[in-house]
């Protein structure tokens, strides 16, 4: 090594150090936008430029902290000001946090920021060392009880789960040929964003929505907007008792993860109970690489971390698919690439 060439190793350790500061520091980022999200930041600029006295007023918040979160708000890249000095507009990218964007992200956001998520992910250490969820040591309970006991944090999840299906519907649906299926039976579909989006492109199938009394609630309203309530109907119930019968093809979108495998071989089970020997059983969920494959992409290691400290789910391989589908009397047949710009791919499985 030269003498010109040293200097460059203890600039490299302060660039790592830089970096792992960046990753570290991630909550924070996150925090910034799940504040806009729940100021209403981005309906406040919908007309036009604002300053930050204006936006202060509108939203209820101390001028100058507020003049801080905007800072940070355009070096995230969703306030831009256009003019310089102290008007503050939105970028294209932080339209999304908008109540009327065509494919939104404040709910997400706000869910996402919401103690909810964020006390347990702070317990993430307690999900490496013991393989339960962190969820169940910050609120005393499962999640799914915790939050159906409570309609207020019901309503947070249910709108962020609904955004989420918004974002992946119509790539879901444009990405995978429903065409051939008669009747598609959605199991856990909440209130019917993928399956409207399913039936819109597939005009002679028809549709089956199933879930919770309180997942579909919304359901009518979102069926008759997508023009698709009049080949649709609703069923309720526990999934893990029963599901619909006579579908040729059930959809299980972002479903399998959200239980370890004993919960959710006993729902494969019941599909595999409900199907004609004709039907297709179709997970959509990311799909981890094998031992032996490339590296996973983040966003589903990260949907894994997620899965475990919430609910104790995970996202799985494909061989770990092949064997769990094959435990519920299931054979995978097909599994799609990427549904791309989402993680989403599609598993097709039949009866044995």
């Amino acid at each position: 090594m030269t003498d010109r060439e040293t200097p460059a190793a203890p600039q490299a350790r302060v660039e790592d150090q830089v970096h792992a500061l960046q990753l570290v520091q991630g909550h924070m980022a996150s925090q910034t936008v799940g504040v806009a999200a729940r100021l209403n930041l981005a309906d406040a600029l919908v007309e036009g430029p604002k300053n930050c006295a204006e936006l202060a007023r509108a939203t209820g918040t101390d001028r100058d902290a507020l003049r801080r979160l905007l800072r940070a708000l355009e070096s995230l890249g969703l306030l831009e000001r256009p003019e310089g000095g102290d008007l503050f507009a939105l970028t294209s990218f932080g339209a999304v946090l908008r109540s009327d964007a065509d494919v939104p992200a404040r709910a997400i956001a706000d869910l996402f920021t919401s103690p909810l998520v964020w006390r347990p992910w702070g317990e993430l250490l307690h999900s490496v060392r013991t393989g339960q969820p962190a969820f169940e040591s910050a609120f005393g309970m499962p999640a799914f009880a915790y939050i159906g006991g409570r309609p207020e944090l019901s309503a947070l999840f249910n709108s962020g789960m609904a955004e989420l299906a918004r974002g992946a519907a119509e790539t879901v649906a444009a990405g995978y040929d429903f065409s051939g299926f008669r009747t598609v039976v959605d199991v856990g579909g909440g209130n019917g964003t993928l399956l409207g989006a399913l039936l819109t492109v597939c005009p002679d199938s028809r549709g089956i929505l199933f879930d919770t009394p309180t997942g579909v609630r919304q359901a009518p309203d979102v069926l008759a907007a997508a023009g698709v309530a009049d080949r649709c109907s609703i069923a309720t119930g526990d999934f893990f008792t029963a599901v619909p019968s006579g579908g040729d093809a059930y959809v299980l979108k972002s479903v399998i993860h959200d239980w370890d495998d004993d919960r959710a071989r006993t729902l494969l089970g019941r599909c595999r109970e409900a199907m004609p020997e004709h039907a297709r059983l179709l997970l959509v969920e990311p799909v981890l690489p094998d031992e032996d494959g490339p590296a996973a992409r983040l966003s589903a290691v990260l949907s894994d971390l997620n899965m475990l400290v919430m609910v104790g789910g995970r996202e799985r391989t494909r061989t770990e698919y092949a064997a769990l589908l094959a435990s519920a009397g299931l054979e995978l047949l097909h599994v799609s690439d990427p549904l791309a710009p989402t993680h989403f791919q599609v598993l097709e499985a039949v009866p044995r």
